[in-house]
């Protein structure tokens, strides 16, 4: 199987983190592999290339301001050329966020990256996982955040990426699992 693309913007670490727990996950399976998106919007070199070739494309960024960072915009944005070709087209896709607040408007973010997969005529995975919402729930469960569409992250505003909580990204492990275990499946 080709590479799993996890491509991702990440500000300040803790998206970079929640990328790398999807790609430990997907890895657990396949091979997958991890395209940052710089701090100017761009994508390292071979990137569009990596992305034609893979099987699924994990998007990933920060909720800022109740949307995905200007930096993964721009690089949707430029997705355009591989949608006028169909070149995603039946793609596998899912989706992460994080952003400082619990809520944080992440869903928009999510719905977001959605759109963009729906546009491109990808099939989107979404976590399938049962949300940790009991009283006996603690922090560190596996979706704590209670996130279907996508991997749900929360790091606190004066939080190092390090201090990320435990549950969530194993949370992103998991989905990035499945991610792979679906690419696996549809191959």
């Amino acid at each position: 199987m080709s590479e799993i693309a996890i491509l991702f913007h990440s500000g300040y670490g803790h998206t970079a983190r929640v990328a790398e727990a999807v790609r430990a996950g997907a890895a657990e399976i396949a091979p997958a592999r991890l395209i940052p998106i710089s701090a100017e919007g761009e994508l390292p070199e071979g990137g569009w290339e990596a992305l034609a070739a893979a099987p699924a494309i994990v998007f990933g960024t920060p909720t800022y301001m109740g949307g995905p960072s200007w930096q993964f915009k721009k690089v949707a944005d430029a997705s355009s050329k591989a949608w006028a070709a169909g070149a995603w087209k039946n793609k596998l896709a899912g989706g992460f966020t994080n952003s400082a607040s619990m809520n944080g408007d992440k869903a928009v973010t999510l719905h977001y990256l959605l759109t963009l997969a729906m546009q491109h005529g990808m099939i989107w995975a979404g976590t399938a996982m049962m949300p940790a919402n009991s009283k006996a729930a603690r922090r560190d469960d596996v979706n704590w955040l209670g996130g279907f569409t996508g991997a749900l992250a929360q790091s606190p505003a004066d939080a190092a990426p390090e201090e990320m909580a435990e549950g969530d990204l194993e949370t992103a492990r998991l989905y990035g699992r499945r991610i792979a275990e679906l690419a696996r499946r549809l191959g």
